[in-house]
């Protein structure tokens, strides 16, 4: 993955246990929703340590690819298709999954199939292969 914050080296270890560093280096285009360590601490107690066992990395990499769009989207054009749509857009994810994209406070909230939440924090930080989006939680997709 490109140049990546000190605030995410959670999100780089996780990556880096699913084997989805050459994924992510590829082609792209990607957006990548990325919670900080602070996101990845408002889990549970020891559910990044059980995540990151190779044993799991099926459900890792689950998780991860919930945190990926399969094409560039900025902020403004996502803040046109939430407008359009009438309040709220479906983003399909690379997992298969969806979330769910509305405004509050001015700010862009994405909403898990379980109802979580998770506000981009710093939007478009632009990569050679697409966009980061830094977000304050976890994203989980609903359990299969």
């Amino acid at each position: 993955m490109p140049s990546i914050p000190k605030d995410h080296t959670t999100l780089v270890a996780a990556v880096k246990a699913a084997g989805l560093v050459n994924t992510l280096e590829g082609k792209g285009p990607f957006t990548v929703f990325a919670p900080t360590n602070e996101a990845f601490a408002k889990l549970p107690a020891g559910t990044v340590e059980t995540l990151l066992k190779p044993e799991n990395k099926q459900k890792l990499t689950e998780i991860l690819t919930y945190h990926v769009v399969p094409k560039k989207v900025l902020s403004r054009t996502l803040r046109s298709m939430i407008k359009d749509d009438g309040g709220s857009y479906e983003i399909p994810t690379v997992s298969g999954h969806m979330l769910k994209a509305t405004m509050k406070d001015g700010k862009i909230t994405l909403t898990d199939e379980n109802g979580g939440t998770a506000t981009i924090t710093i939007a478009d930080v632009e990569q050679s292969n697409g966009v980061i989006d830094v977000i304050n939680s976890v994203l989980l997709p609903k359990a299969s």
